[in-house]
């Protein structure tokens, strides 16, 4: 199999899987251009997958659908997400051309957002980034720490298919809060140097993440001292660490 990350609007991703017969996986159009470039190069769309309805991950499905019409698309229950799908849930298996996925429910980010998990591969759209996470823009900090625990206990090889180029951005705020992580430091450099030669910052893994992800690591000592420290006083559980983190995070400037 073939994985590919296709640039599109200023840091989004759109993740294509190419198997060996050509064919391939389409995840997250946001935009329609980067996938009719890429049908120019040969590229055959065998099915989309979609993990929640914000317009800068789904807005390309409608004309794709006029490009490849029947094309299936996979998706969770949500009526914002208004193009033919297939409706699936927590638990569920996907079947299309020739792979399978576990499908994760992930509320946080929106209710609704669901993740695509198989063949060490996480599609896990906007909930976990490198070194981050997705803004809570419908869920509560229980229900986002739930998710990333979710995630965070996935097999440690996986590879991390996110929905956008945050990594560096994510690395400076992560290094206020683990100052001394020498994996974090370790991460960054890497991460620098591939941004610096044109190349995505990702997948990442879990391996990676549980190693330098602040929001994957609300139980470390040194991160609830950081918080400890923004706060006044020692946070009174996991719940209230992630909480006072991703606060911290949605005012933060490098």
């Amino acid at each position: 199999m073939n994985l590919q990350a296709l640039p599109a609007f200023s840091d989004n991703y759109i993740w294509v899987l190419t198997g060996n017969d050509g064919r391939a996986l389409i995840v997250d159009p946001g935009e329609a251009a980067p996938v009719l470039a890429a049908a120019e190069q040969g590229l055959q769309p065998a099915g989309i997958l979609l993990t929640h309805h914000h317009h800068d991950h789904i807005g390309g499905t409608a004309a794709l659908l006029r490009r490849w019409p029947g094309l299936p698309v996979i998706a969770p229950a949500d009526e914002r997400i208004d193009v033919p799908t297939h409706r699936v849930g927590d638990g569920e298996r996907v079947a299309i051309a020739g792979w399978e996925f576990e499908v994760i429910a992930l509320p946080g980010h929106t209710v609704s957002h669901v993740a695509f998990f198989g063949h060490g591969l996480l599609f896990c759209g906007d909930t976990l980034f490198s070194l981050g996470c997705g803004r809570l823009f419908e869920g509560s900090p229980a229900q986002m720490l739930g998710s990333l625990s979710r995630l965070a206990a996935l097999p440690a090889d996986t590879r991390v298919c996110c929905g956008h180029e945050y990594t560096l951005s994510n690395a400076a705020f992560a290094r206020v809060v683990e100052p001394d992580n020498p994996a974090l430091r370790r991460r960054t450099e890497q991460a620098q140097a591939m941004r610096d030669a044109g190349h995505p910052t990702l997948p990442s893994t879990i391996a990676d993440e549980r190693a330098c992800n602040p929001f994957l690591r609300v139980d470390q000592p040194a991160v609830i001292a950081a918080v400890t420290r923004r706060l006044g006083n020692a946070p009174d559980d996991a719940v209230e660490t992630f909480a006072e983190l991703r606060r911290w995070k949605d005012g933060f400037v490098a």
